[in-house]
């Protein structure tokens, strides 16, 4: 099977700015029991507190969003570094910076990671481009929370979760007004959401807190929420 799995940023750095090394390597554990299984895989890492972190300070040093955009990118790459020193000799050791890359890299049928691409891309983005290149049977989000909501369930005790979410109602969800400004991107974007429609890709959503997850969704087990069409 062709898997790609986004990991969210808040998984690999907490809000104090801690790296979570624990949890990278239990995430790491996870995918290489799905690596020993011969599933081919692609990770997209994103750049959490740390990216949000730095651009904030940039904006406020007068940097255009382009810039921001681009330093949120660098630190999503050395996200991905972490996962591959995580995986050792499993992976392809560098971080794809083009898609044409990551196509090269995938072709040595290793496991490839990797971070942000191009400015005013989410690393969400990127993740259903990935998958639509490399024909995925699945795309696998794992974040910080255990799927989908019709708020955010950090703020709000009344926010319903989802066991499955239509393209359409995703659309009015993420469809909110809210910033396009660098580093600011939410649980989904539009433009992911509309590659994975015109695609069709399997997608679901998990809660990276238990990495275990991610071998059950691959195996077919009803956790998260999963995107229909």
């Amino acid at each position: 099977m062709k898997i790609v799995i986004k990991i969210g940023g808040s998984l690999i750095i907490d809000k104090d700015g801690q790296i979570n090394v624990s949890e990278i390597k239990q995430i790491a554990k996870n995918i290489e029991i799905l690596l020993k299984e011969g599933h081919d895989i692609v990770i997209i890492v994103g750049g959490g507190v740390e990216a949000r972190k730095y651009i904030s300070a940039m904006r406020a040093l007068g940097a255009s969003e382009g810039y921001c955009d681009e330093i949120g990118i660098r630190v999503s790459r050395v996200n991905a570094r972490l996962f591959i020193s995580a995986l050792k000799g499993l992976v392809h050791p560098i971080p794809p910076r083009t898609l044409e890359e990551t196509l090269q890299a995938v072709s040595t049928r290793r496991a490839v990671v990797l971070g942000g691409l191009q400015p005013g891309q989410s690393t969400n983005g990127v993740a259903a481009l990935v998958a639509e290149l490399v024909g995925a049977n699945i795309l696998i989000n794992v974040t910080d929370v255990d799927g989908i909501y019709s708020a955010d369930p950090r703020n709000n005790a009344k926010a319903e979760k989802f066991d499955e979410v239509s393209v359409n109602q995703l659309f009015e969800l993420i469809n909110q007004p809210a910033s396009s400004l660098a580093g600011t991107y939410r649980l989904f974007d539009i433009l992911a959401l509309k590659i994975i429609d015109r695609s069709k890709i399997y997608t679901h959503f998990i809660s990276g807190k238990q990495p275990e997850n991610i071998v059950r969704v691959v195996r077919g087990e009803k956790i998260g929420t999963r995107i229909i069409f």
